[in-house]
């Protein structure tokens, strides 16, 4: 997901000509955030796995680690992730999105930081857990989020923000993230 803003959204992220509330864009981030991948990385891994552990027999030392370093670096930048959209005054909804076009953090070095953090907790579940069905899962999640990203988002932002935007695209990859933080 990136930081945007569509122009046919001005009238949920302002009241009468005024910015929108910062407390206003942090609940509606922590909602969309227990909402979105809350139920795609917690709710619907917890169905499919049961979070039953796996007995890695001999193994458990170095997958179990393995695992909760993957679930714990995808948490980390989902929440950073989110945060920006937060101190930008907008949320990941696309029904209020932020004030502007925003590539700053992680999104400096790739632009969808947030469905490959999604995609990492599902992977580090399925490792934890021993389950070939959240690695089926990851996958489904894979298609959905590209074929998302490629039928609306992409468009949108290109139609929002013209040459703006296809100068970040140009510059940052979106799934495959850079070494180096892009700088517009």
């Amino acid at each position: 997901m990136l930081l945007w803003r569509g122009r046919r959204n001005q009238a949920s992220l302002t009241h009468m000509g005024q910015r929108a509330s910062p407390a206003r864009a942090w609940i509606g981030t922590i909602v969309f955030l227990l909402l979105a991948p809350g139920v795609v990385a917690v709710f619907i891994p917890w169905l499919v796995s049961g979070w039953r552990w796996y007995d890695w027999a001999g193994a458990a030392w170095a997958v179990e680690p393995v695992a909760w370093i993957a679930i714990a670096i995808g948490v980390a930048f989902l929440l950073h992730a989110f945060a920006l959209f937060a101190l930008h005054r907008g949320t990941p909804a696309p029904v209020a999105p932020t004030e502007a076009l925003v590539v700053t953090g992680v999104y400096r070095f790739v632009r969808n930081p947030m469905y490959l953090a999604v995609l990492t907790i599902i992977l580090g579940q399925a490792l934890l857990f021993g389950s070939w069905g959240l690695v089926l899962y990851a996958g489904i999640v894979l298609a959905a989020v590209v074929a998302f990203v490629k039928g609306y988002e992409e468009p949108i932002l290109t139609s929002t923000y013209g040459a703006q935007y296809l100068d970040y695209r140009r510059n940052v990859p979106g799934w495959w993230p850079r070494l180096t933080p892009w700088r517009a």
